[in-house]
């Protein structure tokens, strides 16, 4: 009886093993396609990757020149080993790939700046590679319950919750071009912004067609320079922008890479404009009792609201929490990151969302302007803070991870472009925090007085915010008049 099943094993095996073959030598067959290729090949790397920091570091001597050249050269080895792994793979490791590559204030710039490469040059994927990929996302990520397994104070497990979410989502291009109608609508009296125009005639579920935009990437300096762009001014824009979507219309495009947002000059009028594409993904606002959503001008029926909502209350409680860090009220920072679910981790939370340390929240994140020390600091700590990351991710509210993910990659695009140093992102941010509460609390009142009376407020506090930037202007001409003048002091001009 053995025998007989041995024989017939081996019958099958050699069936299997010559129809693979056959299969894969007429390109019928892509290895990628088996999800046990994918997590073996992400194993394999991370051990790679672990073995080569354990053993090249081990014998050099901590801080010295040659650990930090050596570390630098681990760095970029490991980096290309990730980029490999990512293009390799596709599919979601191209997404994370390109949300470290953007990650500059937070991650060694070896890393950031081979990983910036998915950013413009991802490989490209067909149907049944992107069909292979919803199946596995749409299953269990086996290497995240292996590391669960193994790791158990990493708490990873919402990550597979929200693929199951948003990667339908990602994949629908109809729900891509109603978004991409509904923010060119949203924020139509911004003139500096530019959403391609979608071609409903000729787009379906899985084909979109619009029109083309050039530009080049929003943290490419260099470009910037050569078409006389000012970096501060795409930097505001860029404040303006998502502060309202996210204050004020609770509508918040989640993707913002620098692979989807462009810079250029407007060809016909010289005027610099910022392009924003790749509209698969957006965090909505819902009113309390509304069950249906359906973008302007689309095709298709209406839709029910998809999982990421932001909710009236997460939305004012995230307002009252930007207000209490820009205007450094400790008391209702810890309140209102508690409302958030970030219970007794709020310190970590408040840092992660302004990207500064903790000293730097405390002393006021709109009066201190971010130092290179600062900076060293935030990347050499922030591994050692990666259980309690992930453990405060795994309990704040679903809507807050994509906005996590777009606050990451703002501040990643500033510390890029050299402006996070500037408070103004940060005035934006109240103002728009100011009038989203304001609005909210006259939507609530029938008073005639209490209304005129919010209104008095909202103006007064939004003079407050004019005049402390009036302030701080001034005091930058100052200070660039007192350097001009020691220049010309220590360096006179010739006779």
């Amino acid at each position: 009886m053995a025998r007989r099943a041995l024989k017939l094993a081996s019958w099958t095996s050699m069936a299997l093993a010559a129809s693979g073959f056959y299969l894969y030598s007429n390109k019928y067959l892509d290895p990628n396609d088996f999800g046990a290729v994918r997590v073996g090949r992400a194993v394999a790397t991370t051990a790679v990757i672990s073995y080569d920091y354990l053993t090249s570091l081990r014998s050099v001597p901590y801080g010295s020149e040659e650990y930090l050249q050596l570390r630098s050269k681990v760095h970029l080895r490991s980096a290309r080993r990730l980029c490999e792994l990512c293009c390799a793979n596709r599919g979601t490791f191209i997404k994370v790939g390109q949300h470290l590559g953007a990650l500059d204030y937070l991650l060694p710039e070896e890393y950031t700046s081979t990983l910036k490469v998915l950013h413009s040059q991802a490989p490209q994927s067909s149907m049944q590679e992107v069909r292979q990929v919803i199946r596995e996302d749409l299953g269990k990520e086996v290497l995240v319950l292996a590391v669960k397994q193994l790791f158990p104070e990493f708490e990873f497990m919402w990550l597979v919750d929200e693929a199951k979410k948003n990667l339908p989502l990602e994949l629908d291009f109809l729900n891509e071009g109603r978004n991409a109608e509904k923010v060119a609508q949203m924020l139509k009296h911004f003139d500096f912004l530019k959403v391609p125009r979608i071609y409903w005639e000729l787009s379906t579920k899985r084909v979109l067609l619009m029109e083309f935009l050039d530009g080049g990437q929003v943290n490419d300096r260099d470009y910037m320079e050569k078409n006389k762009i000012d970096v501060n001014e795409i930097s505001r824009h860029l404040g303006k922008m998502y502060s309202e979507m996210i204050f004020v219309n609770g509508f918040v495009h989640c993707d913002p890479h620098p692979g989807n947002v462009l810079v250029r000059k407007c060809p016909g009028s010289g005027k610099v404009e910022i392009v924003l594409l790749d509209h698969g993904l957006y965090q909505r606002s819902r009113q309390p009792g509304t069950r249906s959503f359906m973008g302007r001008g689309g095709p298709g029926p209406a839709m029910l609201p998809p999982p990421q909502v932001l909710t009236e209350e997460f939305r004012l409680d995230y307002c009252h929490l930007w207000q209490s860090l820009i205007w450094t009220d400790m008391k209702s920072v810890k309140k209102y990151s508690q409302r958030l679910g970030a219970g007794d981790l709020y310190p970590l939370f408040a840092c992660m969302l302004t990207a500064r340390s903790w000293d730097s929240v405390n002393r006021g994140i709109g009066q201190t302007p971010v130092t290179a020390t600062e900076d060293s600091e935030i990347r050499n700590n922030a591994a050692s803070y990666l259980p309690q990351i992930s453990q405060l991710l795994s309990h704040v509210p679903r809507q807050m991870l994509l906005l996590l993910k777009t606050n990451d990659l703002l501040r990643g695009i500033e510390a890029a472009l050299g402006t996070r140093a500037s408070a103004s992102s940060f005035l934006h941010m109240s103002r728009c925090c100011i009038k989203a509460l304001a609005a909210h609390e006259k939507k609530n009142t029938r008073s005639f007085f209490r209304r005129t009376q919010i209104s008095f407020s909202e103006a007064f506090s939004l003079w407050q915010i004019n005049l402390h930037e009036l302030i701080l202007r001034v005091k930058g001409l100052r200070l660039a008049g007192w350097v001009l003048g020691l220049l010309c002091w220590l360096l006179p001009a010739p006779h």
